[in-house]
């Protein structure tokens, strides 16, 4: 691994782990890990360290940074379809991360 994928991936790992952490639900939360662990099997052993202090708190931010990473991914030799998949999980998490949506309106 190139030291240029080795900070994308890097960077996507740490940014899906701050919205992990962040997320506003416990589904949300647990989806946001599947994805994590979706991106560590894509790479298998070869995982940088994460990094999630000193990210801002606004999920949706932390979202828009996650999937330019991720995106960036295919410039590094990740195939395009393992990508376009994480890249779904990332918005199913983010579609489960509204404590609101499971309330009907009357």
């Amino acid at each position: 691994m190139l030291l240029a994928h080795a900070v994308t991936l890097a960077e996507a790992r740490s940014y899906i782990a701050a919205l992990a952490d962040e997320a506003a639900t416990f589904d949300s939360a647990v989806e946001y890990e599947h994805a994590l662990l979706y991106l560590d099997l894509i790479h298998g052993d070869d995982i940088p360290a994460l990094d999630a202090s000193g990210f801002t708190d606004d999920r949706a931010i932390l979202h828009a940074i996650a999937v330019s990473a991720v995106k960036e991914l295919t410039d590094h030799g990740v195939d395009k379809l393992q990508v376009e998949l994480l890249l779904d999980m990332l918005d199913v998490a983010r579609d489960r991360d509204d404590p609101c949506a499971d309330i009907s309106e009357f």
